[in-house]
């Protein structure tokens, strides 16, 4: 009698653990889309009439041994039907071919008139390079708008001109576009989705785009910004912006924090990023900024490492344990085959339709979404490997720089 009461004591504390994870893998993803699915329609167009008068606008382009990105990138700048702007290009010291094509465009190009290149060598102490590379190439500029994008986007026609009008409509200080992320490799395929995940869950855009709150974030892919606020500001000569890694989200940090108006909106289809090549690259690429980008500090970085794998990786497992020990008869946790399948339903479900609606989102094929549980294995490697280089003083390494190195 006792081994009985025994055995049904520990039979129902195994039941109730695996109806907790599944409620709670549940919630998390339905608790997840609601949270992060996107609150404003495609940027698209926006009418412009024939008599306004357009501010004049410096794109700025920080390049660093960019010769495989650059040649695409500032040609679909230079052809931008946008009638007042120039194009500075801040080549930060490339050692590859980067100056050479940026030297050709200007000869080849029926628009290189409009294109500028800034030369620098060396980096200065206490400096990241990216925020040197932007700060110098807003020295270089008088416009009344700055447009800071990355070297290896490509921009539409018409990008330019239906951001400057979406500005000027609303009255906006900083505006960021969400882009067109070129995923045409297995591990970009397999990693990008769960780092849409990651980004948007710390970063949801309605908390992004409500004045009220204090979650802030602009994608440094595209962020055009009024020259008055940026020099308001101190721009990224301010100490707490010079040596960050994190440039796009910092800013956007510190326009919302001084109480002007920031938004960051849907452009794909206007500007397209393929941000890495390869499992090498995006792991590198990660790992430079995940701990850094944890809104939560090292106690949610601690639970993300724990939590990862609870909901990537367990819900396919669990299922597939619960039905195999089923069949075999050796242990039944659950008491009939209709509790097994809702209790996988539970597991799966909610999980397989995020991912869905995520890779319909990215234009990945469909059958990624079983690659899940690996991207999780993967993010939680890098997640894990880049708090102990942070932690360590062993610093991250970024363009063949190091940063957050202990000296010594």
């Amino acid at each position: 009698m006792i081994n009985m009461r025994t055995s049904r004591r520990t039979f129902n504390w195994s039941r109730l653990l695996w109806w907790s994870h599944a409620l709670g893998v549940t919630g998390f993803y339905t608790v997840l889309w609601l949270r992060t699915r996107p609150q404003d329609a495609h940027l698209t167009t926006t009418e412009v009439a024939p008599e306004q008068k357009l501010p004049r606008v410096s794109i700025i382009v920080p390049a660093r041994n960019e010769e495989r990105n650059i040649q695409r990138c500032v040609t679909s700048l230079l052809e931008q039907d946008y009638p007042a702007y120039e194009v500075i290009v801040v080549d930060d010291d490339s050692t590859d071919h980067t100056p050479h094509l940026l030297d050709e465009l200007v000869r080849t190009h029926s628009q290189g008139a409009k294109l500028r290149t800034l030369r620098l060598h060396g980096l200065p102490d206490g400096w990241a390079g990216k925020p040197h590379a932007l700060h110098s190439g807003v020295q270089e500029s008088q416009s009344e708008y700055l447009l800071f994008t990355d070297a290896d986007t490509w921009h539409a026609p018409e990008a330019l001109r239906i951001a400057v009008a979406r500005v000027e409509a609303d009255g906006l200080d900083l505006f960021s576009l969400g882009t067109t992320q070129e995923l045409p490799g297995f591990w970009e395929q397999v990693m990008m989705p769960l780092a849409y995940l990651g980004i948007s869950m710390q970063y949801p855009p309605k908390l992004v785009n409500d004045p009220r709150s204090p979650v802030a974030l602009a994608n440094g892919q595209y962020i055009l910004l009024r020259r008055v606020v940026y020099e308001k500001l101190g721009g990224y000569a301010r100490p707490e912006l010079r040596h960050t890694l994190l440039d796009d989200r910092d800013l956007a940090v510190l326009v919302k924090k001084q109480g002007f108006r920031l938004a960051m909106v849907d452009g794909r289809g206007l500007v397209r990023v393929r941000m890495y090549h390869g499992l090498r690259e995006t792991w590198r690429g990660w790992r430079k900024n995940v701990f850094l980008g944890s809104r939560g500090g090292l106690p949610f970085v601690l639970l993300q490492l724990l939590g990862l794998p609870m909901v990537t990786l367990l819900p396919f497992l669990l299922p597939l344990w619960l039905w195999l020990t089923r069949l075999t008869g050796k242990q039944k946790v659950v008491q009939s085959d209709g509790e097994t399948a809702l209790l996988s339903a539970l597991e799966l479900g909610p999980l397989l339709a995020y991912r869905r609606w995520i890779d319909t989102e990215l234009r990945v094929p469909w059958y990624t979404l079983f690659t899940h549980p690996l991207a999780g294995l993967l993010f939680t490697g890098i997640l894990a490997q880049s708090t102990w280089r942070i932690l360590t003083g062993k610093g991250v390494d970024w363009s063949g720089r190091h940063y957050y190195r202990e000296k010594g």
